[in-house]
């Protein structure tokens, strides 16, 4: 097996699993409950909120604990828009939004608040000058995602910062992507919400965490015993809060290093890749995550594509694990100008801990065989030049 998926989950590292068996056995308690197994529950979590907070340069009351990265981006959005609509009814986000964030904007349309999508380049980047002419006097909320869950395009998050500073507008970032690789620490970053989750770092699906500084306004989306100081109602998941506490101090611990050996490896396979005809690398060159290669293969369907390489056991996707299963061209490709012919076309191959060289030189070894006998049972017979003009480079 040759998983490249991992920007969909990672695999759990055992020493998180190490860490979190304690709290799946014998200290099982509510932190909620006043005895004794309680209050080591308790405790538990505390520490671990402690311990995150620490890594991101934050104190540990800024921190809320939820179920996902989904949750923590809705808590968040819905979360800050609601309880803000007085002040003003205009907020911002960009066209290439994770599906957590871009429906939560879809739903506060319903709600009648008024949103402004901005535009990114051929490479994914945002338009900081749209941006910036964008803000009016309504303008309360930004969302921008921190790294691209598609095409792992980085966006310069303390620049769009200072434009949401200089007019008073509350800035939040998903960086779900970007925990392993990139810069998180929130005063460095100058974000007002910033929301993470472990299954990206090598931790426990079902646990996230949402970073809100002190005096950003939000209201529950959740309600019940009022737990996570009432903004997150629910029993909390003890064991996977442990379990993100150990995988961000590994992520961070590893960080550096790692990202230097993905990335040679992910420039590896987007070079071989790359000499295979009529394929095109999607998002930026260099501004992009170390573990990211999303490439259009013309005349293909990107769902085709998969099944034939899983049959090789190459495990890949066709972009957002929360979209893939839809057979409508991605959002994102869209956004950067592509038409569907190369959207349809596009699968994304997400690098992790256990990726080798020798994994990546197997994948090259596979895919010209692949690539070509779909080529040969496609009706289609398009060139890149036909179809993107001059936006072929």
């Amino acid at each position: 097996m040759i998983y490249l998926d991992n920007a969909a989950t990672t695999r759990m590292d055992p020493d998180v699993l190490k860490e979190m068996l304690p709290y799946l056995k014998e200290r099982f308690g509510n932190p909620s409950s006043m005895h004794y197994m309680g209050m080591e529950a308790k405790n538990a979590v505390e520490g671990s909120r402690k311990k995150i907070a620490n890594h991101l340069n934050c104190q540990p009351e800024e921190l809320i604990f939820t179920g996902s990265g989904t949750e923590s981006d809705n808590l968040a959005i819905l979360g800050f828009a609601r309880q803000n609509k007085e002040r003003g009814n205009h907020l911002i986000t960009s066209k290439i939004e994770h599906p957590a964030v871009m429906n939560c904007f879809k739903q506060l349309e319903k709600e009648g608040f008024n949103i402004t999508y901005i535009d990114v380049d051929t490479d994914g980047i945002i338009d900081l000058k749209q941006l910036e002419n964008a803000i009016t006097a309504k303008t309360i909320l930004v969302s921008v995602i921190y790294a691209n869950n598609e095409i792992g395009v980085i966006q310069d998050i303390p620049a769009i910062t200072d434009i949401c500073r200089k007019n008073k507008v509350t800035f939040h970032t998903d960086a779900c992507q970007a925990t392993n690789y990139l810069e998180i620490d929130v005063k460095k970053l100058g974000v007002d919400m910033m929301t993470i989750n472990a299954s990206k770092i090598y931790g426990p699906k079902g646990v996230g965490v949402l970073f809100r500084r002190k005096g950003t306004g939000i209201q529950p989306i959740i309600f019940g015993g009022g737990q996570e100081s009432g903004l997150r109602a629910g029993t909390e998941n003890v064991a996977n809060i442990v379990g993100m506490a150990k995988a961000l101090e590994l992520a961070i611990k590893m960080g550096e290093k790692e990202s230097a050996r993905i990335g040679k490896l992910r420039d590896r396979l987007i070079d071989g890749l790359l000499e295979l005809p009529e394929t095109r690398l999607n998002g930026h060159p260099t501004k992009r995550l170390p573990n990211n290669v999303n490439i259009s293969f013309l005349n293909i369907e990107g769902e085709s594509l998969l099944l034939m390489m899983g049959e090789e056991g190459i495990y890949a996707s066709t972009g957002s694990a929360c979209s893939s299963s839809k057979l409508e061209p991605s959002h994102v490709i869209t956004a950067i100008g592509m038409p569907h012919e190369i959207s349809h076309s596009s699968i994304r191959m997400t690098l992790g801990r256990q990726t080798t060289k020798k994994d990546i030189d197997q994948v090259l070894d596979k895919m010209p065989g692949i690539v070509e006998r779909l080529r040969k049972i496609s009706a289609l017979n398009m060139t890149m030049e036909h179809v993107l003009g001059d936006k072929h480079g």
